[in-house]
């Protein structure tokens, strides 16, 4: 039996290897970047992300800025407190991500870091002021917003940046490797749809950032013609005649009359815009989308938001000072890689050790498996659902005796076990599949108070009953064919303490002896 339930612990054990996955696991999708276009695969990607305790304008401000490099940035991208930026580094290889924007805040303010994957560099600028998108849109009399204008990327346009200082040419650099290249020639006029402005002022040493939505207008319309051109319904409550609206509304719009002469230019391609022809001078405007930040640009540091500090703002190092750094560093990545190797071969020699006992517990298994007698073989055999070998008992002590001594066995030796074989199975298969023995008619004395109903000569079976002598245990039975073998009957006194055959009723009269056999109960009487 304890077998049974060590073979059942192994099967239960082996259907709950396999951990089920969590809610969040089985809805992530498999990410496939083989179907891509090679434009987009190669264009930059991004993630825009916050970490720490930022407050909640900052973080609606790195919505905004997410919302800027739409459409190759991670639009729905959910950090954790317990990410850590090796998650975000294993990530970026798969999807083909190559920056990292994060949005930090300390006591002194509100931090932008730029950095690279995989290994750097990190730029951290320190925002002065900023404004978020909504209120920027708030302020605008007309605010344009449709949902074509994410589809494609910005234009970036950088105004004032000095060649001479290295810091700002990695900063140039850094910033024009964030959005995808423009070829001039192959370029559709309706995929600019906004435009990205960085402006450097060397006054203040501020990196100014604004996001437009690009307007094209055409020129040299009246009001009138402007009203029909845009589908509007214009007002002739005040005109005579229809020429009138061409005539007096000749004069052209504030708007217009402010517009720079630069800004108008000349069409070279179908625009998908109201009046707006190819060949035709139109006018362009932009129209800010938000956000607005003022940043200034702090530390540039050689790794993934580590390493070598090029370049600070407020702190020099001398060479010396430089050379002990490096050092230092040089000296804690040789200890972090030694560290390293020793972690692996200890997992190396763990895995060996786990392997080897394994197989220990395995062969020990095997071998108590196979010293299994063969009453415990027939009962695991049984409990699988198979039929158990009624020979397996008697060849093989009969043939083990004759390989191990050299000589045939006596006859006396083995006869137990072979008489006592069906007897082991029937123990082992249970009381319910025991074989019941016929018991002989011919026998003389009934003892151990067994209550024994003898056949009757009548072929209809009448007069059958129990004599006084056999109801009372003694006396000898009538002569006739075999009788089967009855249950056992429990007789109780008539006070109902416990079995007692012996202690019988009062003399001469009814015995108040009860009898339970099969759940019931009933008066025995007895026949005189």
């Amino acid at each position: 039996i304890c077998l049974i339930h060590f073979y059942k612990r192994i099967e239960i054990g082996k259907k709950r290897m396999g951990k089920r996955k969590g809610r969040s696991v089985r809805k992530n999708k498999q990410v496939s970047t083989a179907d891509e276009e090679t434009e987009v695969s190669k264009a930059p990607h991004s993630f825009v992300v916050h970490r720490g305790q930022t407050g909640k304008f900052v973080q609606e401000l790195t919505k905004d800025f997410r919302q800027v490099m739409e459409p190759y940035t991670a639009s729905n991208i959910k950090v954790r407190p317990k990410n850590v930026i090796k998650d975000f580094v294993h990530v970026a290889g798969a999807l083909k991500v190559s920056h990292l924007a994060m949005f930090t805040k300390t006591s002194v303010g509100p931090y932008l870091k730029l950095a690279r994957f995989p290994r750097g560099p990190t730029l951290t600028f320190r925002i002065k002021e900023y404004s978020l998108g909504r209120d920027i849109r708030s302020m605008i009399k007309r605010p344009i917003t449709y949902e074509k204008q994410y589809l494609h990327h910005p234009l970036l346009v950088m105004n004032n940046f000095p060649n001479e200082e290295r810091e700002y040419k990695l900063c140039t650099s850094m910033f024009q490797n964030m959005f995808p290249t423009i070829n001039v020639a192959k370029v559709k006029l309706n995929d600019l749809r906004r435009c990205v402005l960085l402006n450097y002022d060397k006054e203040t040493g501020l990196i100014e950032f604004r996001h437009y939505t690009i307007k094209v207008v055409p020129v040299g319309l009246n009001r009138g013609v402007k009203k029909i051109v845009k589908s509007k319904v214009p007002n002739l409550g005040r005109l005579e005649d229809m020429a009138d609206l061409l005539t007096k509304g000749a004069a052209v719009s504030d708007s217009e009359a402010e517009d720079d002469e630069q800004s108008k230019v000349e069409l070279p391609q179908q625009i998908s815009v109201r009046g707006a022809m190819p060949a035709q001078q139109s006018s362009v405007r932009l129209v800010e989308l938000g956000p607005r930040m003022s940043m200034e640009l702090m530390k540039i540091e050689d790794g993934l938001l580590e390493g070598e500090v090029m370049y600070h703002k407020f702190v020099t190092k001398t060479e010396e000072e430089v050379k002990e750094i490096r050092a230092r560093r040089e000296k804690r990545k040789k200890e972090k890689e030694r560290r390293k190797k020793e972690q692996e071969a200890n997992v190396k020699r763990k895995e060996l050790a786990k392997a080897e006992n394994k197989e220990k517990s395995k062969e020990g298994m095997r071998k108590k498996q196979e010293a299994l007698t063969n009453q415990e073989k027939r009962a695991v055999k049984a409990w699988q659902g198979e039929l158990a070998n009624k020979d397996i008992s008697d060849d093989d002590d009969e043939e083990w005796y004759r390989k191990e001594v050299g000589a045939e066995p006596e006859k006396e030796l083995f006869a137990r076990s072979r008489s006592g074989g069906s007897a082991s199975t029937n123990q082992a298969m249970g009381k319910r599949f025991s074989k019941k023995k016929k018991t002989d008619g011919a026998g003389g004395d009934g003892g151990g108070g067994k209550f024994k109903r003898p056949r009757s000569a009548d072929p209809k079976g009448r007069g059958r009953g129990r004599s006084e002598e056999g109801a009372r245990g003694g006396g000898s039975r009538r002569d006739g064919p075999k009788d089967k073998k009855k249950r056992k009957m429990k007789v109780f006194n008539s006070e109902g303490v416990g079995p007692n055959y012996k202690k019988g009723g009062k003399a001469g009269g009814a015995s108040k002896l009860r009898g339970v056999k099969g759940g019931k109960i009933g008066k025995l009487k007895k026949r005189r």
